[in-house]
This record gives structure tokens, C-alpha cells and sequence, in this order.
């Protein structure tokens, strides 16, 4: 194939492209002559044990009789109970994620004077280099703000004189420096985006340092700078929730990879970010608001329980909304009869739905989620039990707060570097070795031919 002008036409990359599936396609069947475990998952859905880690714990099932039977979802962020850590700064009437952070960082809870010297250190941090947000943000700013955090990530290895000391010290003053400052770099690529793409004004508020992460999210986004004691609560509950879930979740997973190969703490932190900028990992709650944005425009009576079924088993067969045959925020890789995570959100989130007048739409989420369990259930074959995951609830939660959508996975990286930052320590504290899971080669040995004869 001759190439012109330097340049191949549409229909001849759609040529190459045929010839790059015909020839890398892989039968499945070979899977289980081989016994390889497609995405490191057993047949019935279970990770497959990589690793060993004390930061947060995950329970789906539990022994009972000698068998393993399914059990309501728990989450533990280093032994600790979700539902305690939740229930303790509710009771005080504090913002919860700063203790979240000091927890999963240092395997403790901070006391009163510990809590309040690392809200400081945080708030001293939630700054960014000179110029940084003119030369850097601001400039080939596009629509996908995750990678425009990307790009801000690996920059800021510039500005750091020790950018490669991978000590325990070094790396957890990096990591602190990424927690504070990655609220910044979302909401300000954000704002830079909708002026240059969408012609609005352009309003870039400076954080203040006596506020909390959730109240400065809010405080930067807006114009007006102001929101109410619920919204930030609800974000900053949001924010715990998301801020670990294991190591075995793809972007924690590559985190840990990246770190076992010795790089620096920038480049493990943006591979973790492009990880779940993914549409099956971060991006998953943008597709629930998206969803449910067709299921309104389709189904007029809210309450029709008929009238949504027939639409979920139509989605289910690929007919409707983006023919995947997904109903997005069902289900988990883990949990099975609920997600904890989900269950605190909910209630917190009929808290919020009051304050803006949504109550039917939380009815209508609240519909389609106890319909979605049975029609699945009567669809698909399933290992086990199916519920509404965090992020069927976490969309709405955030269109409620007045959130862009644009931000939906932004949010997601802002709460989850806590736990990455976590793994990356752990990583470089036990771990000698790199990470190099083996592949099996199904491939033909052939003869090398010559070009003449080809």
C-alpha cells in the first residue's frame, strides 16, 4: 500500500485496521485450555490474589457451615468499619475526608491536635507553583478534564527539585503535596475549558486555607463562592467513600505496578489517574446520570413500575439508550448482595434530595434500582447476587450539587489519591520486586521469509 502525501486515507487505515483484528484476535476457548485467568479473575468473578495489603479491607461472603455465602457488603479502611468512621464525624458534626487521609496514610486515627496539625499542613500545600495555573492549565485546555490533570500531574515533576527520591519521606511529602493540590488542578482545568471552549467567563477563586477540601471544591467552582452546610457534608462524604477500595481496583492496581518498577510519584499518580478516567472504572457514574437522562425523556409516569421494567429488559437486550446491554450502576466486580458504600450514600443523599426538591427523581432511582435486581436476575446468568453499586447513587448526588458532569470522574481522582498515596507508600515499603504478571504465548513459531518472496 503506497502512501501519499505522507498521509493514508480513511478507507486505508480502516484496511489496516481490519488486518490488525484478523490477525490479533485470540480464541476464547484457548482461555481455558490454557487455564489463564482473564482479567486476573476466576470464573466466577473473584480477583486473583496479586498481593497483600493492610490499607482497607473488602467482605462480600463469609464461611458459614464449611461453604462460602454471600453476605451484605462491609468496607474497612485500615479495620475500621465505613459505618463507624461515617457514623463518628456525623455525631461531631465534622468533615470527615482530612481524617480519612491521615487513617489510610498513617494506619491510625489522629487525635484532636493531630487531626488539626495536618488539616494546616493540607491547607499549607492547597497552593500551586507560580504561573502554574497560566502556563500550564490554561494552555491546549479540552473538554476531558481527567487528562488535563494528567498533564498537570506530570508538570508538576518539574517543579519539584527532588522529583525522583523515591524515600519513605520524600514520597509522602509528594503524596501530601498531590492530595492538597488535586482539587486545584480539576476545578481550574475545568473553568479554563468552559472559557476557551464555551465562551464563559473565566472566574478562577483562590482557596482558602481555613476551609475544608469539600468546601473549597464548592467554594472554587462557583461564582459566587457560596453553598450550603449540607452540600458540603454530602461532598464530603462523597469524597470519604471514594477515597479507597482495595488494591485490587484497576487504578490502585496500576499505582501499585508502576511504583514496584521504581519510578516517581508523579508518573505513578498520573498512570493512576489515566486508569480511571476509564468508562468500566471512574467514569461509570457519568453513565448512570446519562442513563437516567434517557430513561426521563422515554418513560413519562415516573411511578409506571411496568413501564420501567419493559425499558430495563430492553436496555438489557441491547435495544435502547447505548445498545451496551449494561444497565450502568448495577452490580459489582466484589460485592454482590449490597455496597456499603451505596447504602450510606443513599440515605445521605434523601437528605440532600429534600433540600432541592428531587424526591420523585430519587423515587424514580430508588424504582429502577429494586427493578433492575429482578430483571437482571432473570436475564443473566450471574455468580452472584446484583445491587445498586456507589456510583448509581454518586451521579445523582453530584448533579444535585449543582456539579458539571465534566467533573463526575475528577471527583472520583480528587478522593481516590488518598488511597493511591496510601498503596504507593505500602508498595515501596514491603515490595523488592517488580510487578510482572506472565502472559502464555498461543502463538504459531514460523520461518522468517524473505521480502522477495513474500
Amino acid at each position: 500500500m503506497a502512501k501519499r502525501n505522507n498521509a493514508y486515507t480513511t478507507e486505508e487505515i480502516l484496511g489496516l485496521a481490519d488486518i490488525c483484528i484478523r490477525n490479533g484476535k485470540i480464541d476464547p476457548e484457548l482461555y481455558n485450555v490454557y487455564n489463564v485467568k482473564r482479567g486476573l479473575r476466576d470464573l466466577d468473578g473473584k480477583g486473583v490474589v496479586t498481593g497483600l495489603t493492610e490499607i482497607s479491607t473488602i467482605v462480600s461472603s463469609k464461611i458459614e457451615n464449611g461453604e462460602e455465602v454471600s453476605c451484605d457488603g462491609e468496607l474497612y479502611y485500615r479495620g475500621i468499619d465505613i459505618n463507624d468512621i461515617v457514623g463518628g464525624f456525623e455525631k461531631d458534626g465534622r468533615f470527615g475526608f482530612e481524617e480519612t487521609v491521615y487513617l489510610l496514610l498513617f494506619g491510625d486515627l489522629p487525635t484532636s491536635d493531630e487531626l488539626s496539625d495536618f488539616c494546616s499542613l493540607l491547607s499549607s500545600y492547597r497552593t500551586l507553583p507560580t504561573n502554574f495555573i497560566r502556563d500550564v492549565i490554561m494552555k491546549a485546555s479540552n473538554k476531558d478534564i481527567m487528562n488535563s490533570m494528567a498533564k498537570s500531574i506530570l508538570t508538576l515533576y518539574s517543579y519539584d527539585s527532588n522529583a525522583n527520591d523515591v524515600s519513605i519521606p520524600n514520597v509522602l511529602r509528594q503524596c501530601i503535596q498531590l492530595i492538597s493540590s488535586f482539587p486545584l488542578l480539576a476545578v481550574y482545568a475545568y473553568q479554563a475549558y468552559m472559557h476557551y471552549g464555551h465562551g464563559r467567563s473565566l472566574i478562577m477563586h483562590l482557596p482558602n486555607y481555613k476551609l475544608s477540601t469539600s468546601e473549597n471544591i464548592l467554594r472554587l467552582l462557583r461564582p459566587d463562592k457560596k453553598f450550603s452546610e449540607l452540600e458540603a457534608k454530602i461532598l464530603d462524604l462523597a469524597l470519604v467513600l471514594h477515597a479507597e477500595h482495595g488494591g485490587g481496583n484497576n487504578s490502585t492496581f496500576t499505582n501499585r505496578v508502576v511504583t514496584s518498577s521504581g519510578t516517581d510519584t508523579y508518573s505513578a499518580m498520573a498512570a493512576a489517574l489515566c486508569s480511571l478516567k476509564g468508562p468500566k472504572h471512574g467514569g461509570a457514574n457519568i453513565m448512570v446520570k446519562r442513563m437516567f437522562d434517557d430513561i426521563k425523556k422515554n418513560i413519562h409516569d415516573w411511578k409506571d413500575k411496568d413501564a420501567i421494567r419493559a425499558y430495563l429488559i430492553r436496555m438489557l437486550d441491547k435495544e435502547v439508550f447505548d445498545h451496551s446491554g449494561l444497565i450502568y450502576g448495577m452490580g459489582h466486580a466484589v460485592y454482590s448482595i449490597s455496597d456499603p458504600r451505596a447504602n450510606i450514600l443513599k440515605t445521605y443523599t434523601e437528605r440532600l434530595s429534600m433540600e432541592k426538591g428531587r424526591q420523585k427523581e430519587l423515587e424514580l432511582y430508588n424504582t429502577v434500582a429494586e427493578t433492575a435486581v429482578e430483571v437482571i436476575g432473570s436475564k443473566r446468568r450471574i455468580y452472584k447476587g446484583v445491587s445498586p453499586n456507589i456510583d448509581f447513587y454518586s451521579g445523582l448526588v453530584y448533579d444535585m450539587l449543582g456539579l458539571p458532569e465534566e467533573l463526575f470522574t475528577p471527583l472520583f481522582a480528587v478522593a481516590r489519591v488518598a488511597g493511591w498515596s496510601a498503596h504507593r507508600i505500602e508498595e515501596l515499603i514491603n515490595a523488592s520486586k517488580i510487578i510482572r504478571p506472565a502472559y502464555t504465548s498461543v502463538s504459531e513459531i514460523r520461518k522468517y521469509i524473505p521480502i522477495s518472496e513474500r
